[in-house]
């Protein structure tokens, strides 16, 4: 991310998704946080969306 635009524009491809409940990304931290059903979307499939929209995502486990 180089701005807080980016962190908005990755908000707005996770939520655009119906299977995302929310998304909040921090541009501070270099991290977003994901709300979802895990029955309906994997982690892989919201990485796919991230690197889509040109950002690159690793999971977290925390």
């Amino acid at each position: 991310m180089h701005c807080t635009s980016c962190a908005m524009n990755i908000d707005g491809e996770l939520e655009d998704t119906e299977k995302v409940k929310e998304a909040k990304t921090s541009y501070a931290k270099q991290e977003t946080e994901v709300e979802f059903d895990p029955q309906k979307i994997s982690e892989e499939e919201i990485i796919a969306t991230i690197k889509k929209a040109g950002y690159d995502a690793v999971p977290v486990n925390n």
